[in-house]
């Protein structure tokens, strides 16, 4: 069979496939040299993000100053009434009238009920008519009494008549006191049918209503059993919450309690606040007045007592709020802003800038607010010391003083707040 030659059309078709393939890997050759060398350049650009360690950190600052420090102690206290009385019934019968408005002030003297007074008044009738008698009956006595010692001066009747006489006017004269006693006694009877305030106060809501038996036990059909209509032996005509003055107690540790003893000793007279509870408002201001006689074993911890004026009944019983008590005052003390104080490894320390540089400062603190630190040790007059920005320094570190940001410069934004205990010793 005879060979026959390859046209030039199938010749490029054949061919087709290695151009295909040798422009493939001149392509990936090429990614991969632009890749390698592309390197360097990116690293260098990438480089240029990364911070500068020589560079200045900013900061604020503030100086080690010397002022007067108070000592506050902290509790949560509860207010209870001055005085709170349950006004019960003294005499029973039939309750008239109901003369108070309930949750208004009343005042010491006026009238809350009234009970029906007329079987006290009748008593009162038949205990003036018994001494009426009585009473005639001893001037009688002493009128015969006289006529007898006159006939004795003439020897006209024995001694022993006279004596007798004298034993009858005494016997009368005790029976007329006694007399007096159940007229007495009746009137008083017959005051208590005006049920009075014993105290100025707060009155409760109303638990009997007239028209109700009432008695020295109680009242029937008042409180919770008014359906049922049976004796409620603890249910009061109404009760009384006396709340100017108010009192607040509130417990502190028994370590705290010498430093309290000592200046009630002194005569001091120790200011207390009562805040609410977010402690964002001061509710009233009032002094301490009594401490209680014993620790509790349980807790640790010894009940105090303060009284509040509460002009505009900002306090009110069972409320409970957070107390501050004024122990003492540190006239002299070196303070700075409790937001230089950080906590680590070395225990309290602060940064302490010098000439553009940090070093970090262990220091002992005292008392402590919200706003300054007490620093026993470690610090000088007039040093100043980092209040924002701890976390991010180092000791050595260079550092730039910034103002801190005011609330009124950027609208919609919170002031610029420290870090209290996140910086990092080196």
């Amino acid at each position: 069979m005879p060979i026959m030659a390859s046209s030039p059309t199938r010749l490029r078709a054949s061919r087709r496939p290695f151009v295909l393939i040798a422009l493939g890997l001149l392509a990936t050759m090429a990614i991969i040299f632009g890749l390698y060398n592309g390197a360097p350049t990116q690293s260098k650009e990438g480089s240029r993000d990364k911070p500068d360690p020589n560079r200045p950190i900013p900061v604020t600052a503030a100086s080690v100053k010397q002022q007067a420090m108070p000592v506050w102690i902290d509790a949560l206290g509860t207010v209870v009434p001055r005085n709170y009385v349950n006004v019960m019934p003294r005499v029973a019968g039939l309750l008239q009238s109901v003369n108070y408005r309930e949750g208004q002030p009343v005042k010491a003297g006026q009238l809350l009920a009234t009970i029906d007074p007329r079987p006290y008044r009748i008593l009162v009738e038949q205990a003036q008519a018994q001494l009426m008698r009585d009473q005639a009956q001893l001037d009688g006595a002493k009128t015969d009494l006289v006529r007898y010692e006159t006939l004795l001066k003439q020897d006209s009747i024995s001694a022993q008549q006279v004596d007798d006489q004298r034993a009858t006017v005494a016997q009368v004269k005790a029976t007329v006191a006694a007399d007096k006693a159940t007229l007495d006694n009746a009137q008083l009877q017959l005051s208590w049918t005006r049920i009075l305030a014993p105290t100025a106060g707060i009155t409760g809501l109303r638990q009997v209503d007239a028209g109700n038996m009432v008695g020295t036990s109680g009242a029937i059909g008042g409180g919770n059993s008014a359906i049922g209509g049976t004796a409620a032996s603890s249910t009061p005509i109404v009760t009384l919450a006396q709340v100017q003055p108010v009192a607040v107690t509130f417990s502190v540790a028994q370590n705290q309690l010498p430093a309290v003893i000592e200046r009630m000793r002194g005569g001091a007279k120790l200011p207390v606040q009562a805040w609410d509870q977010r402690r964002t408002s001061q509710l009233a201001s009032g002094s301490l007045i009594a401490v209680d006689n014993q620790i509790n074993s349980a807790t640790g911890s010894i009940t105090l007592k303060s009284e509040f004026a509460n002009p505009d009944m900002t306090l009110f019983p069972n409320q409970f709020v957070n107390v501050r008590l004024l122990v003492n005052t540190l006239p002299n003390a070196l303070v700075v802003p409790t937001t230089a104080i950080a906590t680590g490894a070395p225990g309290s320390y602060v940064y302490v800038i010098n000439s553009g540089k940090v070093s970090l400062r262990p220091v002992k603190t005292g008392v402590s607010d919200a706003a300054n630190t007490v620093v026993n040790s470690g610090l000088q007059l007039g040093e100043q010391v980092v209040t924002d920005g701890l976390d991010r320094l180092r000791d050595g570190s260079k550092v730039k003083i910034v103002t801190p940001l005011s609330p009124n410069a950027s609208p919609g934004k919170p002031p610029h707040q420290g870090h209290r205990a996140q910086g990092k010793p080196a």
